[in-house]
């Protein structure tokens, strides 16, 4: 199994940058890919990100293109998403996804607040 713990969620003011962190734990030599999806109140879940376990094949959403970056962490078996521009509407909780063969976890989320 799979373990996730994500991090680095706050508050922030529009135009801001966070750094959010998922590290995985487990059977982390199974892991595919990671995603990052982020779900506001009353609306509904959307992908913002998806990385392959080498890193080699990154996907974005369409909303966070330019302004989001994914990338394997400098802390062993971590995914950070680095968000830069930061705009109201990025509110949301951030989940942390990582897919093997044959299952799927998630983490409990990180709150993401941008406000002035």
């Amino acid at each position: 199994q799979v373990q996730l713990v994500e991090s680095g969620g706050g508050l922030v003011q529009p135009g801001g940058s966070l750094r959010l962190s998922c590290a995985a734990s487990g059977s982390i030599i199974s892991i595919n890919r990671i995603s990052w999806y982020r779900q506001a109140p009353g609306k509904q879940r959307e992908l913002v990100a998806v990385i392959t376990s080498g890193g080699t094949t990154i996907i974005y959403g369409d909303s966070v293109k330019g302004r989001f970056t994914i990338s394997r962490g400098d802390a062993k078996n971590t995914v950070d998403l680095q968000m830069n521009s930061l705009k109201p509407e990025d509110t949301a909780v951030y989940y942390c996804s990582a897919v093997t063969v044959g299952a799927s976890y998630w983490g409990r989320g990180t709150q993401v607040t941008v406000s002035s």
